[in-house]
């Protein structure tokens, strides 16, 4: 960012009208820029789904609509509550009324001319010439926090067109309007094809651990790497493995919590490989005076309940709560990263096996039990460990660019679509 967008960004929050800018309803804008009710620019298109009028069910995602073909397959398509299924031709925009996750999209699938979608979406299009991309990218950036004071209902939430419409803009020219949506839509490309990257690399990793795993009855990998040709063998996963639970520390003794000592909950794991630092910690009394347990770095963390089946690494000791059993593999005789390689594997089982009145749960000697086909030699394990490490280093490293790719988006976003800066 240069010096003149921050010195014009520390002018309009402190009030100042920089020069080529005025004071609106709406905040300091540019004095081209027109300052009236959305409305103004609305128009809904209401033709409604008949029996002799059937396209293709759509629905919305943050990817815009979708086709969803089965929607319908055991319902009547044409009325629900006795006002029947919007339709929305290409080039038209749509909303979830509902606030719960609703987002503008637009109809832009060349494939399907029109299509059919819950009266939920009211749909329109605009009167004044717009750039819908613009438009769209506009209502978006206020979603989260414009709309709440026009929802109406108690039980379902609701956001009206003609409420919408009630909001108030700054709306720049068109050729403005087309250099933002051409910006904005530029950087959508790039995210889009750090997306694509992310799911082509998940495929492959998908691909090679059907591949570099025996499959059911077989004690050969399909795939394998050179100078390993011993068949694999059955093994379970105790005899590898320790299955070490957890505990926790009374929570009215304030004595035992906001230590030095790391405690994992589930929650905390998530898509993440490698943990090295708890959400919250314990003291060494508290785990002296709880069933937790001091587990080494490289232990396999392995959620048994609230969700079975979510694993990390430990990169420093640390200790969980009982909603875990992890998996402390033995010396020379499991590697921490192919057995976290297997983490669908382990997810099934533990689904499989676990049970519970309240929620289902899997136990350490049922995971103890689990029978693994396993190679000879802890060098073939690591082996596959080391690819499969590098395989997720590279996905995480394109999910990171993704990351990085969407903030930049959001900043543009928040410098364009209010006019601190211009285009050329």
């Amino acid at each position: 960012m240069d010096k003149e967008i921050k010195e014009r960004i520390a002018a309009i929050n402190s009030g100042i009208i920089p020069e080529g800018y005025k004071k609106t309803k709406v905040g300091i804008v540019p004095v081209e820029w027109e300052v009236e009710q959305i409305g103004k620019y609305l128009v809904e298109y209401k033709e409604k789904s008949t029996e002799n009028n059937q396209y293709p069910v759509l629905t919305s995602s943050r990817k815009g609509l979708m086709l969803q073909t089965d929607y319908f397959k055991d319902r009547q398509v044409t009325t629900e509550n006795n006002t029947g299924y919007n339709i929305i031709p290409y080039g038209y925009l749509t909303f979830r009324s509902r606030t719960d996750d609703g987002r503008f999209v637009f109809n832009k699938n060349t494939i399907i001319d029109k299509g059919i979608i819950s009266y939920f979406y009211p749909v329109f299009s605009f009167k004044k010439k717009v750039d819908t991309t613009f438009m769209l990218e506009l209502l978006n950036f206020s979603i989260y926090h414009r709309f709440m004071p026009f929802v109406e209902g108690t039980a379902q939430q609701v956001l009206s067109l003609k409420k919408l419409g009630n909001l108030i803009y700054a709306i720049p020219p068109l050729p403005e309007q087309q250099k933002i949506a051409e910006i904005l839509s530029t950087q959508d490309k790039l995210i889009e094809l750090q997306e694509k990257k992310i799911e082509q690399l998940k495929e492959l990793k998908k691909a090679y651990l059907q591949k570099m795993f025996p499959n059911k009855g077989s004690k050969y990998p399909e795939l394998r790497f050179k100078g390993f040709t011993d068949p694999w063998e059955q093994r379970k996963l105790g005899e590898l493995a320790d299955i070490v639970g957890g505990g926790t520390p009374s929570t009215s003794n304030s004595e035992y919590w906001d230590g030095d000592i790391d405690w994992y909950a589930p929650a905390e794991i998530a898509e993440q490989i490698y943990v090295a630092s708890s959400e919250r910690k314990i003291t060494q009394q508290g785990y002296e005076n709880s069933s937790a347990k001091m587990l080494p770095v490289g232990t396999v963390l392995f959620t048994s309940r609230a969700g079975i089946g979510k694993t990390a690494i430990l990169r420093k000791e640390g200790c969980t709560n009982q909603g875990f059993q992890s998996i402390v593999p033995h010396e020379n005789m499991l590697d921490s990263y192919f057995i976290f390689s297997r983490t669908e594997e382990l997810k099934r089982y533990g689904e499989i096996k676990g049970a519970g009145s309240t929620f289902v749960e899997v136990s350490g000697k049922q995971m103890a039990s689990m029978e693994l086909m396993m190679p000879k030699t802890i060098e073939e394990q690591r082996t596959i460990g080391a690819y499969f490490s590098q395989l997720d280093n590279l996905i995480t490293l394109h999910q990171r660019k993704s990351e990085q790719e969407k903030q930049k988006k959001k900043a543009l976003i928040q410098l364009l679509l209010t006019g601190i800066v211009r285009t050329k």
